[in-house]
């Protein structure tokens, strides 16, 4: 199940590629959801040299509405408008972090993704591991990038809405992860949505165990182990709260072999905002 490219790069091979003077697309992604200033706060402190913030709720989302998602699509004319500003095109090596487990960096490079490019990673470790390393950081602007185009070639494969998933509920050959808390997922708790529960025949895996207790990524084979038991020709299907958290599970499984699995970015804020949608509670795969 394992053996394809790799979408994490480690802290040392971005200092490397940074000593080299290597052309690089650094994206700072920190985010603190409630705490929606203190990323950019946190970035004009101290950043990777050459890094662009990009901010989850002002780049990487839409306004939220009725339907969509406490973190909805983006308008993608304005964010190909703002990747060619920034400097980024489909050549770009993007390499992107935050300080928040890789959800927003991961949150980064599906978009990316979905339009197309190659040659984006998550840096391993983040923010924190970074300076714990003693590696060099800024609190200098960087320099203004040369205009460039990042054309569309958008993969609308990767991308489920919730009329795509609410066809598939009960086909045996569509696998549904939920990468939420447990307690969310089981519909003991529900702090931020307005129901707790999760879509009917999904499974959970909570986005955190991704990675180590050293806060790293796991290796391929360990990702592969976690999604054992998914057969190899399910469709796959991920989705969170809001559509953030679900990323890092995404990038685990393109990880593990498994770079065809799907987002609904929607996710579970945006299927229960449609009041005719099942709702189910309890351990799917105990039942």
């Amino acid at each position: 199940m394992t053996g394809g490219k790799s979408f994490i790069i480690g802290m040392e091979q971005v200092r490397d590629k940074l000593i080299q003077g290597e052309k690089l697309a650094l994206a700072d992604c920190r985010f603190q959801l409630g705490q929606p200033k203190s990323g950019r706060t946190e970035y004009e402190q101290g950043h990777l040299p050459g890094a662009v913030y990009w901010d989850l709720e002002e780049d990487l989302s839409g306004p939220a509405a009725v339907h969509g998602g406490r973190h909805p699509m983006p308008d993608l004319g304005k964010l190909l408008l703002k990747l060619g500003e920034r400097g980024i095109d489909h050549e770009t090596t993007v390499i992107a972090y935050d300080d928040q487990g890789g959800a927003m960096a991961s949150r980064f490079w599906w978009l990316l993704r979905f339009l197309g490019a190659s040659n984006v990673y998550v840096m391993d470790g983040g923010y924190g591991a970074w300076v714990k390393a003693g590696y060099p950081v800024t609190d200098e602007p960087p320099a203004d990038p040369v205009p460039t185009v990042f054309g569309s070639r958008v993969k609308n494969s990767q991308l489920m809405v919730m009329e795509d998933v609410r066809e598939r509920l009960n086909r045996p050959d569509v696998v549904l992860i939920d990468s939420r808390e447990e307690r969310r997922y089981l519909g003991l708790e529900e702090p931020i949505d307005k129901m707790a529960g999760h879509i009917p025949g999904a499974v959970n895996r909570f986005w955190k165990d991704v990675m180590g207790p050293d806060g790293r990524w796991k290796s391929a084979e360990a990702l592969a182990e976690r999604f054992a038991g998914i057969p190899a020709e399910s469709e796959i299907i991920v989705y969170c709260g809001s559509g953030v958290t679900a990323c890092p599970n995404v990038l685990a499984l393109a990880e593990a072999g498994r770079p065809d699995a799907k987002l609904y970015l929607g996710s579970w804020s945006d299927w229960i905002s449609h009041g005719d949608n099942p709702i189910a509670v309890g351990d799917e795969e105990k039942e």
